[in-house]
């Protein structure tokens, strides 16, 4: 029975959390486009905070188990499962089947990096 180390679990559990900090600060600012430019700058920043604060240990941790490379790839594979669920409930955007073959391309990318 394979068994599974916390190094390799607790990481994609605080980079998908991390990932919900990251999208809200780089892309919740657009539902506010009145809001003036200083202002999101600032917000986005405290927002941010948290999103480092859960990136940088799952980073740490991590590396116990996965590569560089693959620590960014888990990294990236979350960013296109998190922003497919904001881009439909927070912004009311649709995503098309182009959206989904196009992350499907990049999800097999993703597992070339993973290939013995």
């Amino acid at each position: 029975m394979p068994t599974f180390s916390p190094a390799a679990v607790w990481p994609i559990v605080m980079l998908a959390l991390s990932n919900v900090f990251m999208t809200f600060a780089w892309y919740g600012h657009l539902k506010f486009k009145g809001s003036a430019l200083y202002l999101v700058v600032l917000v986005s920043w405290g927002i941010a905070f948290f999103e480092y604060c859960l990136a940088v240990p799952a980073n740490r941790i991590g590396a116990q188990v996965y590569s560089a490379a693959q620590l960014k790839t888990i990294q990236e594979v979350i960013t296109l499962l998190i922003f497919s669920g904001f881009s439909v409930f927070w912004m009311k955007e649709l995503l098309t089947i182009n959206h989904f073959l196009g992350f499907a391309m990049i999800a097999g990318g993703a597992a070339l990096i993973f290939r013995a």
